[in-house]
């Protein structure tokens, strides 16, 4: 009996417990391994004085410039089309707008945060990731960036094809109505935003960092499917700046009539998806100091 005891005991010490995954390893009482950022002052006048702030003010501008550009170019190519079969058809849209989100937000994470969306700015200010200053700042370089990319389309097409393409301005369509399209325009910025900030999250990158995820290709897929899914009902807004750019170069009724639902919506989505990821998945508010 003492032979089979000590050979159950080497065996048990031979082969210890596995390490726990998934949920139950988030469970252990384990000291942190990453730094939670401290959240952003709401104005910081230093930034005013810095390189860096105007660098990522310009970054913003060229990304959301080329987002529009090639964007609406590829919204025009499938309208010109006699058939959706002979061009890339309501996928080959919503895989422009996902992979132009992929690579721009690779190529300026860096530099700005790779936002290219005031309802992203708008989600991560409320989070405090970022402060007022910046937030503005932001916001008007995007819409800039979108008015000049709209406009250089506008100057390749010409004013008569252009207006008959509608500019590939943001409206809510025949047989929706605009609490469809306000809903849609929620509901598909709640997406985007929430994997934003589930992309980028510090704790999340710490826990999985022995899972190679680049931030980026969440975040372009999940615009890649929002316009799968609301193409039909407003043309897939979820950004304010792609949208005010459009209907400024535009600048029809058609445009402006339900103009409002694609900075309302947006807003909204942001902030609910900013809420929910702060109070409900990280309890950020319940943590004690």
């Amino acid at each position: 009996m003492e032979g089979k005891e000590q050979d159950v005991s080497l065996g048990a010490n031979k082969f210890p417990e596995r390490q726990p995954l998934g949920i139950a390893a988030q469970s252990q009482d384990e000291p942190k391994d990453y730094q939670e950022p401290p959240p952003a002052p709401l104005f910081e006048p230093s930034e005013l004085t810095s390189w860096s702030f105007y660098r990522a003010g310009i970054a913003e501008f060229v990304a959301t410039f080329l987002f529009l550009y090639i964007t609406i170019l590829t919204v025009f190519g499938v309208q010109r089309s006699p058939t959706k079969c002979q061009s890339v058809g309501i996928q080959g849209i919503a895989w422009a707008f996902g992979g132009m989100i992929f690579a721009l937000v690779y190529c300026t994470a860096g530099i700005s945060g790779g936002h290219i969306n005031p309802a992203v700015t708008f989600g991560l200010f409320l989070a405090r990731k970022l402060s007022l200053t910046r937030a503005v700042f932001y916001i008007v370089m995007q819409v800039l960036g979108a008015i000049v990319g709209a406009g250089v389309v506008k100057g390749f097409e010409g004013k008569e094809r252009y207006a008959k393409y509608n500019g590939g301005a943001n409206f809510v369509a025949s047989g929706y109505t605009k609490g469809d399209g306000l809903g849609a325009e929620i509901v598909g910025t709640f997406v985007l935003v929430y994997t934003v900030f589930s992309a980028t999250d510090a704790k999340r990158s710490a826990r999985d960092s022995h899972v190679p995820i680049l931030a980026p290709l969440p975040i372009g897929f999940a615009v890649f499917l929002v316009h799968l899914a609301t193409i039909p009902i407003t043309g897939t807004g979820i950004n304010p700046a792609r949208s005010l750019g459009a209907a400024i170069i535009f600048n029809k009724d058609l445009a402006w009539d339900d103009h409002w639902i694609f900075w309302v919506g947006p807003f909204i989505g942001a902030a609910l998806a900013a809420l929910y990821h702060q109070v409900v998945i990280r309890a950020i508010p319940f943590k004690s100091k």
